[in-house]
């Protein structure tokens, strides 16, 4: 699943083509009334809040993106004739798409205020000041035997984090995802996310490729701190898989 960076990637990439611009063109298989309602209107923002991706058009409309597991953006200067494009945009003599994915959808600027799904998504891990306060208030809130690893994965409690961030963030503050909450303090989960951020602005500016992970889908390998078989094993109600290194994850 394309998890914050990825999103932020895309939108770093989207804005020089979009941002500031009227589409000159639109079409949309998903819903032939767009083109329509967004004839003639500029794209004043593009912006991102964990896993979500906003198209802000003048207007007050606002087309809200969620990749899924499968969905992704792409910018061209040919024209894409896949039938997979959801919805395909263009700029002068370049071409932005969104391919697949579960949720696209235009909305109006009050409903994205006040979407229970956007209302509850916790802070946005790649935001420019990341809200510690809230996300540890959260994670108070939340099952005190819950996992960390699992946890890190709830939307509610960080937005942006996915199963590679999961892992690779606990990995460098030296934490081990199978702690339950009520036995981390607040400085320890608040290093995960510091310890995370920077790889993860990196990868949001350069592009997700220029990062190498350390754990992520290295099982059996040795840990490149401690030198012990890094393990992989099914965390959660969802049994995404959790990388980590027993020997130096405490």
């Amino acid at each position: 699943m394309p998890e914050g960076d990825t999103i932020a990637y895309a939108a770093h990439r989207i804005r020089p083509v979009l941002e500031g611009r009227v589409v000159e063109e639109l079409r949309s298989p998903r819903n032939p009334r767009w083109p329509e309602r967004l004839a003639g209107r500029a794209v004043r923002s593009i912006d991102t809040h964990g896993k979500h991706l906003f198209l802000r058009f003048d207007g007050d409309l606002v087309l809200h993106s969620h990749l899924g597991m499968t969905g992704s953006w792409r910018v061209s200067a040919r024209e894409p004739h896949s039938s997979r494009a959801w919805v395909v945009l263009r700029a002068g003599q370049q071409w932005v798409a969104e391919f697949e994915g579960p949720r696209l959808e235009l909305l109006t600027e009050r409903r994205t205020r006040f979407d229970q799904r956007l209302s509850q998504l916790g802070p946005d891990v790649l935001a420019a000041e990341f809200d510690s306060h809230r996300f540890l208030t959260r994670l108070a809130g939340d099952d005190p035997t819950r996992p960390l690893g699992d946890a890190l994965l709830d939307q509610r409690n960080v937005a942006g984090i996915g199963n590679i961030w999961k892992a690779e963030g606990c990995w460098e503050a030296g934490i081990d995802p199978w702690r339950p909450l009520g036995h981390l303090t607040g400085a320890e989960a608040g290093s995960v996310i510091e310890s995370m951020r920077p790889r993860m602005l990196r990868s949001a500016t350069e592009g997700p490729r220029t990062i190498q992970p350390r754990v992520y889908r290295r099982n059996g390998q040795p840990c490149p701190r401690c030198g012990e078989r890094v393990r992989a094993k099914g965390q959660g109600d969802a049994n995404r898989t959790t990388y980590w290194c027993a020997g130096c994850q405490r």
